[in-house]
This record gives C-alpha cells, structure tokens and sequence, in this order.
C-alpha cells in the first residue's frame, strides 16, 4: 500500500507541474510573433504570399491546436488573390497524442473562399501546391473527428474551354472521417455554370459508411434534392433516398429502398421519371433483387412520351448478371404521329466489366398517321445487342418487315462520344412515296409561306462509315433498281457515292454536303439512260425522247433551298440518240409556213404535248453560274432539219429564254421534207420562254420573206445567166 501511495503522490505531482507548465505557456507564449516567419517560410518555399490579418490563438488542453484568424493565400509568383479564409480551428486531441496515436479533432473552417484556374496552356494554378513525386505511394493514415464548413466558396475557370463553375453558400458538417469511417453528413449548397448553364441548390444528409482500403463505399438514409435549371431543363426537381446504398471492390452493390424522381420542363414540354429499386443485391457469389422499374413521361403540345421498363428475374453474380426478362412499353406522339410499342427480352451484363447484352430480343411498332395512305403500320422486331460501356463500343443487328419491304440493318459503334458508327442496310423494296402525305390539290392564292433555313448541324458531331443496299426504289416518283450508297460522314462533311440501275441505264457519281458551310457539291453521270419515262417521272415534264448520257458536276451554297438554287455554279452535258423533241412539229409548222411567209408576220403558239420533231442526233453543253445554266453548241440532226441553238434557262427562276435556230436541208426524206422545197436553205429561229409550267415557242418570220425573195432572185439570175452563156456558145 505504502508503494502504490508513493506512485500516486509522484503520477499527482507529475499532472500538477504538467498542468503549470501548460498553463505557463499559454500565458506566456505569443503565437502572433510566428506570423511573420509562416508568412516568409510560404514565400521562399511555394512563392505565395499568405497574410494573416486576424490573431493566432494556442490552446493546450483538451487538446493541442491553434485558432486562425482572417488570413489569405496569392496565386504562385503573384499577388493576385487565390484562397481566403475569415477563421479556422484546428487541433490534436491531447491525450490519444500520449499514447503515440494522431487524432485531428474537429477542424472547423468559416468562409473558405477558393479559385482553381485551368490555363490556355494547360497548366493549374496548384501545379506548385501538389508536388512533382510520380511514385506511388501507400494510401496516408488519417482520422479526424469531423469537420464543419460554414459559408464557402469555391469556383473553376477554364481558360482553354471558357467553362466557369462555382459553389457558394457552401455548409458541410461531417461525423468521423478516416480511412474507414461510418457517421453521419450534412450538406447544402448554390451550384452556377455557364457550360452547361447551371443555376440550381443542392442539399444532402444523411449516413456514410465507407473503407478506402478495401474500396467499399456507401450510405443509409441518403435524402439528396437538386433543384433549379440545368442546361435547357427549367425548374428540375430532382430527389434521391435511399434506405442503404453500397458499392464494393468487384462490382458488389447493395441498394435497399432506391427511389429517384425527377422533374421539370425541357423545350417547353414537361416531364416526368422515376426509378424504383425496392432491393437489389450483387455479390462476388449470387445476384438477387425484387422488380426494378423506371418510367418517363413527356407531355407538350406537339409532342408526348409514356415510356416504361421493367427488369424481373435477377440472379447470377456482380460478375456474370442475368435478368429473365427486360420489358419496355412505349406510348409516343409527335404531331400527327402516334408511335405504340413494345420490346422484351433477356438481359445479361458484367458490371465490372461495364457491358451489356441483349442476346434475342423481339416486340412491334405500330405506327399511325392520318395523312398516310395505309393510316397506320405495324413494324415486327427481332435482333440482338451487345454494348462494351467502358469501352465505348456497341454491335446491333435487327430485322423488320415494313408493309412491302424486309429490312435488315448491321450497326457497329466504335465510340459513344463522340458518335462513330459503321452500319450495313439491306433493303428488297422501298416506295418511300408511298408513305409520304398526298400533295395539296389546293388552287387558292396564297401569301407564300417563310421559307425554313436548311439545317445540317446534326451532321457535325456525327462519325459513320456504312452502305446502304436497295433492290427497288421508289422516291418524288423516280424509280431505280439496284441501287447502292456508300456513304461516309466526318468532321461535319457527309460523302454519298450513288451506284444504281435507271430507266434502261445506269447511274454513278458523287454527292457531298459541308454542314458547317451548308455547300453541296454533286457529280453524277447517266449512262445510256431512257430519258422520256425519267423526265416525266422525276419533273413531271414530257418534253424529250430517246436514249443516250447525261452528266452534271455542279456545286452550290445557301441557307434555303431557293438561296441553293440561285448560287448554283458548275456544267452540265447532254448527248441523246433516236429520240424527239416533244411539244413541237418543225415540219408541220414550217408547212404551215406557206400561208404566213408572205406576211413577214411573227407566229406565238403554246407547246403541245402531241406534236414533236424526231431526230438521230442531240448534244447540248451548259455552263451554270448564280443559277443560270448557260448553252451556246445545241445540235440536232434529223433527216430535213438541222438545229442549233443559244440561251439561258433560269434554274433560281423557273423560267427559260432560248434561241433555237432550225436549217432545212435538202431531202425528201423525213417529216413531209418534199413539202419544204420552198425553204431549202434557210434558217428558221425558233424562240422558247417562259417558265418551266407553261412553255411557249415563237416562229420569228421577220425578215424570212425578203430573205427567201432574195434566194428566188438569185436563182432567177442564175438561170438567165445560164442561158444566156448556152447561147453564146452554140454560136
């Protein structure tokens, strides 16, 4: 007994002088005179000037700290501000430090202010702060007993994107962090972005579990709200709980009471969703769970969307997932169009490995529309899906059955963001007119309606590479067989190659599309093509017959089509056998000439469709500039006529103005050529204009009659001379 008094007086002694040389420093020391040589040790060590304006205060007991005052922090190698804070406190808890054991108590922060600065050339403005040591190193031991963050502010600049991003009115208090820790949180806070706009608050509480060593993260009770505006949604009301929420090292999750909904308005039509997990769990060894079900809804006035997937069955492992079945709903309307759908099929996914697959799966569309000819269609659905996430690939092949067409479609996707794409369509028969609303048989006068600007942005973010294969096709009236389209889309550019089958002939070429000039360049060349059934089916025009070549190569630029019109630059050829010009009779009409020649009148007749003049031979060259197709070499042969000719047709206009000049030969051959005798040798202009629907031709006989009276003469001159020198000669 005597000895265990001895040591308590001693270990009472002890605590006594301890508790006096504490209480000596603390009222002795003066931490403010540290000021100056932190302030020095900053500058020579980061080149930051840090300023303590408020008072530091020491305390010893329970526990070894210190309390900041307001003190702020330069950006490196400047006095620009970078960091401030209006009062801190933080210390080490005496007695764990006793006993060799590190304990931050609660460190508390108040009005945090912070900048992080990404530079054009890519470099931060804490690049001094994080040190240079690549090696790896062991994860640090830490324990604190919490942390509480009043009225912070941090913000993100991003000088090579002009991204802005900043965090205020930030309050955070937390229960014990170490590397494993399970407390409780609480968090609220002003979100702002300029890209994407953001303009939202954010609050969070709940309880956190987590070990950092084995890479296990969770919570319970988890109450998470957004709300505000983000991007182009306006008023998101975004909620998040949860009863448990974890996830492990090798895809283990564990989510008990998960609900997430969502809602607000986006383009001006509200929406709605909803995800509900009611118990799911994934380990290493099994997957179990109850249904997990999500919905959408959209409601505007043009448009509405009622979206539902269901996923039941769930077993397997985190590794190996399998759900029995997936189902998805779906109600659509754009419009007029009404879209009803449903698809299922088994689901199996790795989500350590992030892929998905659905290896069958089959439903039907139905699709309606009162301005279609069948009103409404049913699109049967069969194919498979396997997605790579984590690598950003994807491989789809499906079938359907389209009213007459069977198509089968291959798509593979290299990368998600930004899209790259390679696809193979196979389709037998397509009439796209088919399903097409009817033209308006509407004759009524009009204000003309603003014409739209053509718009091809989609195209910019798009990456694709794939071919398109059509037996039949059918598209504004013109039909094709065979047809095939190599198509590539880069960099905003879109390249189509065009092989196909027309009317007797064949087709190739090349057509391109800049979406970020909106230029258009085309090159095709008809080769032996019957260019009656053609014009009629393609322009609605009977204006030629026969056979031959026809080749364009033209470009153009605009933001409208009619702009497209009007700028259109490049040439253009024709070259035509066997074949009739339609609306006219040359012959006939230079027959009727006997009754108008002496008149010296000009003659103005509307085209007919059932007269024509044939011919063996027709070539024509344009050049096209601002619209305007230029033609100086017409050419036509036929038996008695010989026809050649200049002028314009107006492609921005509609319209054309053309000088066609027609020479009588000398045959008896061909349309009624005896009957021409008197016209041998001249030539006839013959003027067509006006606008593409309502051509009209004019005969300029002006000065026709003086010249055949002079051709008359000279032959009667001739004659006489004739006679005269047989006269001389037989004396």
């Amino acid at each position: 007994m005597k000895t265990v008094k001895i040591i308590a007086f001693a270990l009472g002694g002890l605590v006594a002088v301890l508790v006096v040389v504490a209480a000596f420093i603390v009222i002795t020391f003066d931490a403010n005179k540290w000021k100056g040589e932190i302030a020095q040790l900053v500058q020579t060590k980061q080149n930051r000037s840090l300023k303590i304006e408020g008072d530091l205060a020491l305390s010893l007991f329970p526990s070894i700290g210190a309390r900041l005052g307001k003190t702020t922090l330069s950006e490196h190698k400047s006095e620009q501000l970078f960091a401030s804070v209006d009062g801190a406190r933080v210390s080490l808890r005496l007695l764990p430090l006793l006993s060799g054991q590190m304990m931050v108590d609660t460190i508390e922060l108040d009005g945090v202010k912070a900048q992080l600065v990404r530079f054009k050339d890519g470099r931060l403005n804490i690049d001094d702060l994080l040190g240079k040591d690549d090696k790896a190193t062991p994860t640090p031991r830490f324990d604190i007993a919490g942390v509480k963050l009043v009225n912070a502010e941090l913000g993100w600049r991003d000088e090579q994107t002009g991204q802005t991003l900043s965090v205020s009115g930030l309050n955070l208090t937390t229960g014990r962090l170490a590397n494993a820790a399970s407390d409780s949180f609480d968090l609220a806070a002003k979100l702002a972005s300029n890209k994407p706009h953001l303009a939202a608050q954010l609050a969070a509480k709940g309880e956190y579990r987590y070990d950092l060593d084995k890479k296990n993260y969770g919570g319970a009770k988890l109450d998470l709200r957004l709300n505000g505006d983000i991007a182009e949604t306006k008023g998101l009301a975004l909620a998040l709980t949860a009863a448990a929420l974890q996830v492990g090292g090798g895809g283990a999750v564990v989510v008990d009471q998960l609900l997430l909904t969502a809602q607000g308005k986006e383009a001006g039509d509200a929406f709605e969703a909803k995800l509900e997990a009611p118990k799911l769990e994934l380990t290493a060894d099994k997957a179990s769970g109850a249904a997990v079900n999500a919905a959408l809804k959209l409601n505007g006035a043009q448009r509405a969307v009622d979206a539902r997937i269901a996923l039941t069955g769930v077993e397997g492992t985190a590794q190996s997932l399998r759900i029995g079945k997936l189902a998805l709903d779906l109600a659509a309307r754009q419009g007029e169009t009404t879209l009803n759908g449903a698809l299922a099929s088994a689901l199996a996914a790795n989500l350590e490995k992030q892929t998905v697959e659905l290896p069958a799966f089959s439903g039907e569309l139905n699709i309606a529309n009162p301005q279609m000819p069948m009103k409404s269609v049913k699109l049967p659905l069969t194919g498979g899906l396997r997605a790579d996430i984590g690598g950003q690939t994807a491989a789809l092949q499906a079938g359907t059955r389209f009213d007459e067409s069977a198509i089968a479609l291959k798509l593979n996707v290299s990368r998600f963001s930004p899209l790259a794409l390679g696809f193979d369509l196979d389709i037998d028969q397509l009439n796209v007119d088919k399903y097409l609303p009817p033209k308006s048989e509407s004759k009524t006068t009009s204000p003309p309606a603003q014409e739209q600007p053509l718009d091809f942005s989609a195209l910019k973010g798009l990456t694709a590479n794939g071919i398109v294969k059509i037996g039949q096709l059918q598209i504004s009236n013109v039909k094709a067989g065979n047809v095939r389209l190599e198509i590539k889309a880069a960099n905003g550019q879109l390249d189509i190659a065009p092989t196909a089958k027309l009317y007797d002939g064949s087709l190739a070429g090349a057509v391109s599309l800049n979406a970020h000039t909106n230029q258009v360049a085309l090159k095709q060349n008809l080769a032996n093509v019957n260019i009656n059934p053609l014009m009629k089916d393609a322009l609605d025009k009977d204006l030629l017959e026969g056979r031959g070549n026809v080749a364009l190569d033209v470009a153009t630029a605009g933001a409208t089509v009619t702009a497209m019109k009007k700028s259109l630059g490049g040439t253009a050829s024709l070259r035509l056998r066997d074949g009739a010009i339609k609306g006219i009779n040359l012959g006939k009409t230079f027959r009727d000439t006997k009754a108008l020649f002496s008149s010296r009148q000009d003659a103005t007749q509307q085209a007919q469709q059932s007269e024509k003049t044939d011919f063996s031979e027709l070539t024509a060259s344009f050049r096209i500039a601002k619209g305007v197709a230029r033609n100086d070499d017409l050419s036509m042969k036929s038996p008695f006529i010989r026809l050649a000719g200049a002028g314009d047709i107006d492609i921005g206009e509609s319209r054309i103005d053309y000088l066609a000049k027609a020479s009588v030969v000398n045959t008896s051959s061909g349309q009624g050529g005896k009957e021409l005798d008197h016209l041998t040798g001249l030539t006839i202009p013959v003027r067509l204009s006006g606008p593409f629907d309502k051509l009209a031709y004019k005969l300029e006989f002006g000065g026709l009659a003086l010249d055949a009276a002079k051709a008359k003469a000279s032959e009667a001159i001739k004659g006489k001379a004739g006679d005269a020198l047989k006269g001389l000669l037989k004396k």
